[in-house]
């Protein structure tokens, strides 16, 4: 079953990026299903950390923004908006280049909070961090 409030679209996603730290990092939305969204993140010189590993605070980014599109897109937003209020990530394993792909998962679609599980994987669809934010849905203001 479809979750979406309105149908939604890679190019409009990708948009809302625009002049982010997203864009910056080079975030880009690839695929969704009824109930899912995806987006890949490189692992290079933006994302990665002194010890040329990914970076986890860019994971939990990846993760943060899949979360917030994802529980914004089930809301009419003309009259409620979902923010973040919790976020943490186990990382359980190194990258040290190529692209990670992250999918935000409902757990929890709430009147006034909705919970969305990550899972971000290496290009050998190893997972490498899973993530769980908690979003807040307010009046839109």
């Amino acid at each position: 079953m479809e979750i979406w409030h309105a149908p939604l679209d890679l190019a409009t996603l990708n948009a809302a990026s625009e002049g982010t730290a997203m864009r910056h990092l080079g975030i880009e939305f690839t695929a969704f299903g009824p109930d899912w969204i995806e987006a890949t993140m490189p692992v290079d010189r933006r994302t990665m950390q002194p010890f040329k590993l990914l970076h986890g605070g860019a994971s939990v980014l990846l993760a943060e923004t899949l979360g917030s599109m994802a529980a914004n897109a089930c809301l009419d937003n003309r009259r409620h908006v979902s923010v973040g209020q919790e976020i943490n990530a186990n990382h359980v394993r190194g990258v040290r280049g190529g692209l990670v792909t992250g999918r935000a998962t409902p757990i929890h679609r709430g009147r006034s909070s909705q919970v969305w599980e990550i899972r971000i994987v290496d290009d050998g669809g190893k997972l490498c961090c899973i993530s769980r934010i908690t979003m807040a849905v307010i009046d839109a203001p």
